[in-house]
């Protein structure tokens, strides 16, 4: 189970599902929550499949291959399996919009499989995540684009995950060699940026969804977090809060955009 990186694979299906909900796909919003989950289990497993030798190497306490509790071959079977699974679903949601989806998949296999390693690392995140109201939009009839605030919300979430992703592995990352932009800068600059990112996408939502009471206050709350996120997680014991907190800033931003702007998608 822990394998599937449970927290980002359930928040991302959950956070796609409800704005497809919220965007009035009907029954497409089920087989799109389908597709997005299938994608990101095969990221999840694919993650743990690809960095096994170093992880089992470095005797990472939360990875179950390095642990022995399951084998790289299974991992890297049901992957494989997930992917596969992932292009009819996609596809059944819209030929645009599956295509779409499958074009994010592959930027997150691409991270797994080396870019995670470069200065360039955020770009997939960033790439991915802006794609999600895109991919929305182009299951929706006429394919319509999404509202230009909604991608740029998308990219900031997206960069503010990936920063705050990292910030609890610094000391595994150190010894499996991984050397992203945010191991670069360090858990205090990442925590710092994740933050930031944060306030942009707050911005970002309430612009494309007016000012509206529930939108209001989800910036607020987030803009306020972005603030104090780096004071809270300062010490080494509470760094690892670092990816939920995002998680929940995010969340926030979602259920904003739902219920009071679904329909402004596009």
């Amino acid at each position: 189970m822990l394998a599937t990186h449970p927290l980002p694979c359930l928040a991302v299906s959950a956070f796609v599902t409800a704005m497809a909900v919220a965007a009035g796909l009907g029954a497409k919003a089920a087989l799109l929550g389908a597709a997005v989950l299938c994608g990101q289990l095969s990221v999840g497993w694919s993650n743990d499949a690809i960095d096994a030798p170093l992880d089992s190497a470095a005797r990472r306490p939360d990875k179950p291959i390095a642990l022995g509790h399951v084998s790289r071959r299974l991992v890297a079977a049901c992957a494989a399996i997930a992917l596969l699974a992932d292009i009819p679903l996609s596809l059944a949601v819209g030929v645009r919009a599956g295509l779409l989806h499958l074009g994010a998949v592959a930027l997150a296999w691409a991270y797994n499989l080396g870019v995670k390693r470069t200065v360039a690392s955020a770009l997939p995140y960033a790439a991915a995540f802006g794609l999600v109201p895109v991919v929305v939009a182009a299951a929706k009839d006429g394919s319509p684009s999404p509202r230009a605030a909604l991608v740029v919300a998308g990219v900031a979430c997206g960069i503010a995950a990936h920063f705050a992703n990292t910030v609890g592995d610094s000391a595994e990352d150190a010894m499996t060699g991984v050397r992203g932009l945010p191991q670069r800068v360090g858990p205090a600059v990442s925590t710092a940026v994740a933050g930031a990112f944060i306030a942009v996408a707050a911005v970002a939502v309430l612009v494309a969804v007016g000012p509206r009471p529930l939108p209001i206050a989800a910036a607020a709350i987030d803009v306020v977090l972005a603030g104090t996120v780096p004071w809270l997680l300062r010490g080494p014991t509470t760094r690892r809060r670092a990816f939920r907190v995002v998680i929940g800033g995010v969340a926030v931003l979602v259920i904003a955009f739902v219920v009071a702007g679904g329909s402004k998608l596009s």
